[in-house]
Order: C-alpha cells, then sequence, then structure tokens
C-alpha cells in the first residue's frame, strides 16, 4: 500500500537527516539492523512496536510517520476521509497484514494520542507474539469479537466493550477465533 512506502521513506529520511546509521539505529531501538533495512525499504510491514521504538530513537511521535499536514487547531474527520489506510503487520515473522488502520488524525499536528478505526482480518493463523513499548492504549469494539493477550491473561471483548491499558505490558490484539473485526484503538507514546 502506498502509505506503507511513504513510511518506509520518511523512517530512512529522519535517520539519514540526523546522520545515524542502520547499526546505530538497531543498537538504539534494540531491533535488529536486517529489520530496519527491511522497513525502511518497504519490504516488511512493520508491528506498532518496532515503529514506536524507532520515533523514539528518532525523538519523533508515532504519528509523525503518517503524518501529512500541520493543523495546530481542531482537526475534523469526516467518515469518507477515514477511508486511506496503512497496514502493518500482526508481530509475525511471515509479516501479513491484518489489520488496516484508518488514521482519524493523521492532519494534527503535534499531537500525542493516534486514534484509529482499525479493521481486522479474518485469518486462520492463530500465532502471534506479545510486544510492549511505551504508552497506553484504549481499545473499544465497535464489530465482532476482540481477544487481548495481556501479560498472562487473556480478555474477550464483545461489541460495546472497552479495554484501557499500559503498552509496556506484553500484549497482543487479534480477533477471536480468526474472525473479522472492527475496534476503536488509541494509542498515546510519550515523546
Amino acid at each position: 500500500m502506498e502509505t506503507n512506502k511513504i513510511v518506509g521513506e520518511k523512517i530512512k529520511a529522519m535517520r539519514e537527516n540526523q546522520s545515524l546509521t542502520v547499526e546505530e539505529m538497531a543498537e538504539r531501538s534494540g531491533l535488529a539492523v536486517e529489520q530496519i533495512q527491511r522497513i525502511e525499504n518497504n519490504i516488511d510491514l512493520p508491528s506498532l512496536a518496532p515503529l514506536i521504538k524507532i520515533a523514539r530513537v528518532l525523538g519523533v511521535r508515532l504519528g509523525t510517520f503518517l503524518d501529512d499536514q500541520d493543523e495546530t487547531g481542531p482537526v475534523v474527520c469526516r467518515k469518507s476521509e477515514a477511508s486511506d489506510t496503512i497496514s502493518f503487520s500482526n508481530n509475525t515473522t511471515r509479516s501479513r497484514r491484518h489489520m488496516e488502520y484508518h488514521s482519524l488524525s493523521k492532519s494534527k499536528a503535534d499531537r500525542h494520542m493516534e486514534p484509529f478505526i482499525i479493521d481486522v482480518a479474518s485469518t486462520e493463523d492463530n500465532t502471534f507474539v506479545l510486544s510492549s513499548h511505551e504508552g497506553e492504549e484504549f481499545i473499544m469494539v465497535l464489530e465482532g469479537i476482540m481477544e487481548i493477550s495481556y501479560g498472562k491473561n487473556t480478555y474477550l471483548l464483545e461489541e460495546g466493550d472497552s479495554i484501557y491499558y499500559d503498552s509496556i505490558v506484553p500484549h497482543h490484539v487479534h480477533a477471536y477465533e480468526g474472525k473479522s473485526a472492527k475496534i476503536l484503538a488509541v494509542i498515546y507514546t510519550p515523546v
């Protein structure tokens, strides 16, 4: 997807602008050199956790990778405008797309929260890896049933249910029994 290419290109440009080598980025972020190269070259779809780690190293907000305008006042996102998507992987080694993120704030400059409507695709693959990063997340289920693995606990959320948690605890968000779902997610990451 074109938006994914923009993310990889922005990361590479920001890294080079700060005169950071890929090796330095890897060391500071805790990611593998190969993983950063694959993200920058648009080979892999990153999950949110590595993107957040890269943002921290670069000293920018997560939303910087998605920004396309610099509106400092309120931003209204109409239903028809939320059709642009960015896909992330589900943090597996196969890098498959399982979530399409519809940003609700990409034109808001200097934001600290990232609100998304996320379409969660159905899948038969039930393997996933817990990940963690700084910040907090709020999720509300709009359609379907979601399963949230959080530390040693698992929570099932149905339509209208929500969860708010610290992202530093290892977690994974996925549709229950591989069926499709839709959620509202707000991600906060400190700069």
